[in-house]
């Protein structure tokens, strides 16, 4: 399967054709490593503000934290200011980044209130002139500019087509496009038509995003867009090796069969050391939980457990309580449960606390 096949970007040779979303809070170097560890070809750091004001403080430096990580070393910069981008384009080329994304994808209220992110896609002269800058300034250093989109603003102004063709005109070297406008921020189901006309239409590299959360759904969004790649965001949260999962079906036709709880263990725990080398003992312990939480979804006594560690506000604790907790799960169970099984565990949960708030309301009210 083309899947595992190298891509040409500039200068530089992507391994594969499955890559890690940028994600704020969550893609930071532990969390990129560990996807990278598991099948992915390229992940692209958590957005890093073009503000120069910001680039000094502990969390614009933890964002553009790349020791000891495996090229291609990837970060994406956001901002409104074609200046400033070819500023913090430079500021992390120096940095390491080998590759500079633009994020004109973002729908979060806090990056579009300030015409950033996706709020670009509402205003194309401003978004291309920050797209030449860019280029502008890494063109010299042989460092190519890709560009994350959405399909557009709203259902009614739906400009992914036109904007990536001026983009790929203006010297961008990949484009990758969620199904989604930002009216729809992650609400809804993904749409693939806009994804494959952009295809039809350029030469560079294209890169389906949305709602590719199985290797049947990778096989479908591939069949229906002619993507050249694939990018996978919330579904690697607490599932990292969906990439080898989708490289393994894709090229064998068999499925991948689930890890086993040992492995699980092994990779989560390692995880959660390197989290805790980059935010110290207060923010790592805390930023932790999130990561354990996901990983938990939907095994049998892990929202439970999820209660417990929650409240323990020590790195070393925490590690120790996983670690004991899914030694004990490993007694019960050798592989770890599958997306489905996990599906049906949870909304087994959801079930039951249904059923006892239901319980609590007829209690109050007779």
């Amino acid at each position: 399967m083309f899947l595992n096949s190298p891509l040409r970007l500039g200068a530089l040779e992507l391994p594969g054709r499955l890559f890690t979303a940028p994600m704020a809070g969550v893609t930071d170097r532990p969390f990129r490593m560990l996807c990278k560890r598991l099948g992915a070809a390229y992940a692209v750091s958590e957005m890093v503000t073009s503000k120069r004001e910001l680039w000094n403080t502990l969390k614009t430096s933890r964002r553009a934290d790349h020791a000891g990580e495996s090229a291609p070393i990837a970060v994406q910069i956001a901002g409104v200011d074609p200046h400033e981008m070819a500023l913090a384009a430079r500021y992390n080329i120096d940095r390491g980044a080998q590759i500079i994304d633009i994020n004109m994808g973002c729908p979060a209220k806090k990056v579009c209130n300030v015409w950033a992110g996706s709020a670009l896609m509402q205003n194309e002269p401003l978004a291309l002139r920050i797209v030449d800058a860019v280029v502008a300034a890494c063109a010299p250093l042989n460092v190519p500019v890709t560009l994350k989109m959405r399909t557009g603003w709203c259902q009614a102004e739906r400009n992914a087509l036109r904007l990536a063709q001026a983009a790929e005109s203006a010297g961008v070297a990949m484009l990758t496009v969620h199904g989604r406008t930002r009216e729809q921020g992650y609400k809804g189901q993904a749409e693939y038509d806009t994804i494959a006309a952009v295809k039809a239409a350029l030469r560079i590299p294209v890169v389906a995003n949305g709602d590719i959360d199985s290797p049947a759904k990778a096989a479908a969004v591939l069949r229906h867009t002619g993507a050249d790649a694939l990018m996978i965001g919330r579904a690697a949260q607490g599932r990292p090796w969906i990439f080898a999962e989708i490289a393994h079906e894709l090229t064998t036709g068999e499925p991948l069969p689930p890890p086993t709880v040992e492995q699980v263990r092994h990779w989560l725990l390692e995880h959660l050391l390197d989290h805790y080398g980059l935010y110290g003992d207060y923010i790592g312990v805390r930023t932790a939980r999130k990561h354990i939480g996901w990983a938990l979804a939907g095994v049998e006594g892990g929202r439970a457990f999820m209660h417990t560690l929650n409240a323990i506000e020590s790195c070393e604790e925490q590690l120790t309580q996983l670690s004991e907790w899914l030694q004990a799960y490993a007694q019960r169970h050798t592989h770890w449960p599958t997306l489905a099984a996990a599906a049906a565990c949870a909304a087994h949960e959801r079930a039951q606390r249904t059923g006892s708030a239901n319980d609590e309301h007829l209690q109050l009210s007779a």
